[in-house]
């Protein structure tokens, strides 16, 4: 028996179905882009003969800005007016919870100056409240020790004084290390705190300062030198 050649495969015929079918979807895409150029065109042909409204925008636009710039001027003028007005009693201190103490003395270092000073206490704090860097470049770190009875509470002591000088300088790089408490500091705690280099407000300074309206680096004795020239000198 003869065997038969084995049958031929037609040719597929989907490259032409493709092409069939992008054929709209360029037309269509031609359309689109001739309608958007006719109406860009519109618009600036339109813009060109009332061009006026385009002045009339530009100059309510510089006066909106001038105007926005004004607004922002005087907030922040009025703010920084209200943070160096800013006072504390010793009353309003004790009312405090322990975080608002931090915060108060936060606020009292953005009085003085400090433009960045920050609220850092927390769990995980490694011994600092408070941060901040003061005009004359240097960083300090702040520890708050809030008593709920003020003079009465418990007196901070060597132990606290030693887990900030600890963390300070070696983990925070602080030029000047503080512990600030509504309350009292004993004895050997002043003592550590002196051969330590640390720096203390007890209630007393502490109401010097919340009170009045010199900043705490005039207040506190042996201060390292600026960092950089002073805008004062």
């Amino acid at each position: 028996m003869t065997q038969q050649p084995p049958a031929r495969r037609r040719p597929a015929r989907r490259p032409r179905r493709r092409r069939q079918q992008q054929e709209p979807q360029f037309v269509g895409l031609l359309v689109a882009a001739a309608v958007a150029i006719w109406l860009v065109a519109t618009v600036v042909n339109w813009l060109l003969a009332h061009w006026w409204l385009l002045l009339i925008a530009a100059v309510l636009a510089v006066l909106g800005s001038i105007g926005w710039w004004q607004q922002r001027t005087q907030r922040t003028q009025w703010e920084r007016v209200q943070a160096q007005a800013l006072r504390y009693g010793l009353a309003q201190l004790d009312g405090l919870s322990h975080q608002q103490f931090e915060y108060a003395v936060r606020d009292l270092m953005r009085r003085d100056g400090c433009a960045d000073a920050v609220q850092v206490g927390g769990q995980g704090d490694l011994g600092a409240d408070v941060k901040a860097t003061d005009p004359q470049g240097r960083r300090w770190v702040l520890q708050c020790k809030h008593r709920r009875h003020g003079e009465r509470g418990a007196a901070v002591g060597t132990p606290e004084l030693q887990v900030l000088n600890g963390t300070g300088r070696p983990v925070h790089r602080a030029d000047v290390v503080v512990m600030v408490t509504n309350g009292r500091i004993t004895q050997p705690g002043r003592v550590f705190a002196r051969q330590q280099r640390l720096h203390l407000v007890d209630r007393h300074l502490l109401a010097s300062w919340a009170a009045g309206s010199r900043p705490l680096w005039e207040l506190l004795p042996a201060l390292p030198p600026p960092r950089k020239p002073s805008q004062l000198s």
